[in-house]
């Protein structure tokens, strides 16, 4: 096992839940966390316990940022005008590397991650290799020309366990997507319930 693959596991197996709804999730054989004390767990957590787990799904969802890249973000959130849980979502999905794997262009979110740092994404025909970079609407992202017929491309278009969502248009055949707008909580398709009201509680007490 990779250390990608096996922190990926952890992830899942510390939050109890199968967070990127992958059929080869520990969680899906056994639903305690990690370590020989794993199965002693199940006290009932406490609210900063609950709001803690929130934050650190949410934040391990996308990467398993660290806590000073997903506390700016959360920043920007606050200071916009509106829900700040709905507006922190809307960031964290229009993140490159997000966009790339919500199109199917790869399979994991940390593949994403690498996808991009390495070159092989084109944002509006110019080269982007900062996966935390902003996509705006209507901005055209593509597979450069040289990396189009990499295997990685072409096992994660054909993956079914999960579908590209509307708030983008996709051409798998020419590996084209479109950010067509910034998307609400309940357009996100999460394999499990985000809850980012609580991360919203755990900011405003620390």
């Amino acid at each position: 096992m990779t250390k990608r693959t096996s922190a990926k596991h952890k992830i899942d197996r510390r939050m109890g839940e199968n967070i990127w709804g992958r059929p080869k999730s520990p969680v899906n054989k056994r639903e305690y966390g990690p370590g020989q004390h794993g199965q002693r767990r199940k006290n009932k957590l406490s609210d900063f316990g609950t709001q803690l787990r929130a934050k650190q799904k949410l934040k391990g969802y996308y990467g398993d940022l660290t806590e000073k890249q997903f506390r700016k973000i959360y920043g920007e959130a606050e200071r916009v005008r509106g829900d700040t849980g709905e507006m922190l979502i809307g960031l964290l999905e229009r993140r490159l590397d997000a966009v790339v794997y919500r199109a199917k262009l790869v399979a994991t979110i940390f593949a994403a991650r690498q996808f991009v740092n390495h070159g092989h994404v084109l944002v509006n025909g110019r080269r982007v290799n900062i996966a935390s970079y902003r996509v705006k609407e209507g901005d055209v992202i593509e597979v450069r020309q040289e990396s189009k017929q990499m295997a990685l491309i072409l096992e994660a278009i054909q993956l079914t366990e999960r579908d590209v969502p509307d708030y983008l248009e996709v051409d798998h055949s020419r590996l084209i997507v479109k950010f067509v707008r910034t998307p609400a909580l309940g357009d996100v398709p999460y394999p499990v319930q985000m809850e980012p009201n609580l991360v919203v509680e755990y900011y405003a007490k620390n």
